[in-house]
């Protein structure tokens, strides 16, 4: 999905900043998109699971370029294994990659995105939704590779909604989505799910949050807005979701 979003966005001329772990395919993306000769790009490489790694690519970001339109906060782990593993942080790494690094990297970017609107932030989240149980956030107690892929997904939409609120006005459009079900990509596949849907209608859905006329603070399914899980909209868990985040990666 990642690759198909950048894809498109250089089509339209765009200069994109590539983001991954695998440097090879990283690059690969970088010469399509250059190739196509409409648009530019640059890789970085960052593993997501290191909060250290997370503010090296954000110190990168702030100074190489002097402004940023449109931030997608695509990275994601899936259910599958279904085991319980930790970050190079020692936090449940679900959550970690899924939400506290975005977190923490959009916190890092957001006065430079501030400084060049109007602009976006999308984070792309998903239909599997599970409350969070504040007294286990790190699942040390209960286990389950789906809870912990549905909650991290969850605080992904709180967040937003967060944020939303907090820039209303301010020309920053900051929505969510569940791009497309069970999408045709390799994390879908090692769930052993079958796909029913292509990338293309999750790009589609992603790029409608991009360049639509889509309002601020909304959660999407596809292309049209929809209800996220009730917890999404409680005040107080967000609060303390917030808090936690906060504490957690060392971001006011």
């Amino acid at each position: 999905l990642g690759r198909g979003i950048a894809l498109r966005l250089g089509a339209m001329g765009m200069h994109v900043i590539v983001h991954g772990r695998d440097a090879e395919r990283g690059q690969e993306v970088v010469a399509e998109i250059e190739k196509e000769g409409h648009g530019t790009a640059r890789f970085y490489a960052a593993d997501l699971a290191s909060f250290a790694q997370v503010r090296q690519f954000g110190e990168a970001v702030l100074r190489d370029y002097d402004r940023l339109d449109v931030l997608v906060n695509n990275a994601g782990f899936g259910r599958a294994p279904d085991e319980r593993m930790e970050s190079q942080d020692g936090l449940e790494l679900r959550f970690q990659v899924n939400y506290l690094s975005h977190f923490l990297l959009t916190r890092m970017l957001l006065p430079r995105i501030l400084a060049s609107v109007p602009a976006r932030i999308v984070n792309v989240s998903s239909g599997a939704q599970t409350p969070i149980d504040f007294d286990d956030v790190m699942l040390e107690k209960d286990f389950d590779g789906g809870r912990a892929y549905g909650q991290s997904k969850l605080a992904q939409i709180m967040f937003t909604f967060d944020l939303a609120k907090e820039l209303d006005g301010k020309g920053v459009l900051v929505n969510t989505l569940h791009p497309a079900t069970y999408m045709d990509t390799e994390m879908v596949r090692r769930a052993g799910i079958t796909p029913m849907s292509t990338v293309a209608e999750g790009a589609d859905a992603v790029m409608h949050l991009i360049t639509g006329d889509v309002g601020n603070g909304g959660y999407f399914m596809g292309q049209r807005p929809a209800r996220a899980n009730a917890q999404a909209y409680d005040e107080q868990a967000r609060d303390r979701l917030r808090h936690l985040a906060e504490q957690l990666t060392g971001v006011q």
